[in-house]
């Protein structure tokens, strides 16, 4: 037995809100959650909205985070709160959350793996989008769990403001801090990742780097390499970044398969020293491409994404699908963001529950059997098989 619901409700948030929403959610799934996912644009009455689901729902299981723009089954939307609840015998929902990011990432993502049942084969995390380093929190869970449980989920927004974004565990709202929620039972998962953005130009090398801050590509300042394929838009950076992404070239699994694009957001720029600042790691030594693309391609990538995860879970039925993508992508595609959704639905089916949030980094293995990695500007695609 498996069934999922997805329900939302417009701002302004209070606690009688969330009791309302928490209310509407149990009615329609008929019984008392096993698991609830809360995705909510930024609000100082967040708190209340949280208690009021809680006291509705009457679970522990509840994770989640504020965002910049929120979608469920209904579709796209922004300055709302979404909220999907699951009732089922299928699958234990296993809930933990770590305070303190900033410079201890990877011993945070060691103490919540820790936290969870060495039979859990599968995991969510919702990070805060501001004072984590994502790729430090992957490399901590991977230390307990190995590399081989697949991981999704996304890093927290706060609507573009940039100054304070929020994780939901229970009744409870934090910052700086790491959420997960662990998938142990009968079920299977299919994850599918793609951007859209296609490769341009020559493959150059990361010659002097440390952690997000690129300084040279091919023995020069990486600026004066943007500079010169950006031409006229260069004095736009970082902003024209989010449409000309760095991609970092991966090996894929096999001699038959293409190499793919870890796409990496520019966010700052330093004119002394001519170095770029990325959303997440770009490593000395790697491989990298200049991207481009455009709405059309965009959003090919998020049909493919939800392809990719169906052909992963095989010849599961799908009962209920995650949806994680980057705020880039809404920037880029602007009156245009709704069509993600309407091309998810038309490739997972229509009748399928939906849930998620456009973050500011997204969790996804690149592959079946691959990495769990933090992408940037990226569709993520997680299908829940019963």
């Amino acid at each position: 037995m498996f069934d999922a619901v997805t329900v939302k409700a417009p701002k302004p948030f209070s606690k009688a809100v969330g009791r309302r929403l928490g209310e509407d959610l149990v009615n329609r799934l008929g019984g008392t959650p096993n698991a609830c996912w809360l995705f909510s644009a930024p609000d100082g009455a967040v708190n209340g909205l949280l208690r009021g689901i809680h006291e509705a729902v009457a679970t522990d299981s509840i994770v989640g985070c504020t965002t910049d723009g929120e979608v469920s089954s209904a579709g796209f939307g922004t300055d709302t709160a979404v909220l999907a609840g699951v009732v089922t015998d299928r699958i234990d929902f296993h809930v933990a959350s770590v305070k303190g990011l900033g410079p201890n990432s990877q011993d945070a993502g060691r103490r919540i793996a820790e936290k969870l049942p060495r039979d859990v084969s599968y995991v969510q995390i919702f990070s805060d989008g501001l004072t984590g380093n994502g790729c430090a929190i992957l490399r901590g869970i991977a230390s307990v769990m190995g590399a081989e449980v697949p991981i999704a989920g996304g890093t927290a927004g706060d609507a573009g403001r940039f100054e304070r974004t929020r994780q939901y565990h229970g009744n409870r709202v934090l910052s700086d801090a790491v959420v997960a929620v662990g998938f142990s039972g009968n079920f299977k998962v299919g994850t599918g990742v793609r951007s859209g953005w296609s490769p341009v130009g020559t493959v150059k090398i990361v010659t002097r780097a440390r952690e997000n801050v690129v300084y040279e590509l091919n023995g020069e300042p990486a600026l004066d390499v943007f500079t010169r394929f950006l031409g006229k838009h260069a004095d736009k950076l970082p902003a024209v970044g989010v449409e000309y992404p760095l991609g970092i070239v991966g090996k894929a699994a096999g001699p038959d398969e293409e190499d793919y694009d870890l796409i990496r957001a520019t966010m700052s720029v330093n004119r002394e020293d001519g170095s770029l600042s990325f959303a997440g790691e770009i490593p000395e030594g790697a491989a990298v491409r200049l991207t481009c693309g455009d709405n059309d391609s965009i959003l090919k990538g998020t049909e493919e994404a939800a392809r990719l995860a169906l052909m992963d879970l095989g010849e599961i039925r799908p009962r209920m699908a995650f949806f994680y993508s980057c705020m880039a992508r809404k920037i880029v595609l602007g009156r245009r963001t709704g069509e993600e959704m309407e091309v998810l639905h038309r490739t997972v089916g229509k009748g399928l529950p939906v849930i998620g949030f456009y973050t500011y980094g997204e969790y996804c293995r690149v592959r079946c059997g691959g990495p769990s990695l933090l992408h940037n500007e990226t569709a993520t695609v997680s299908v829940i098989g019963v």
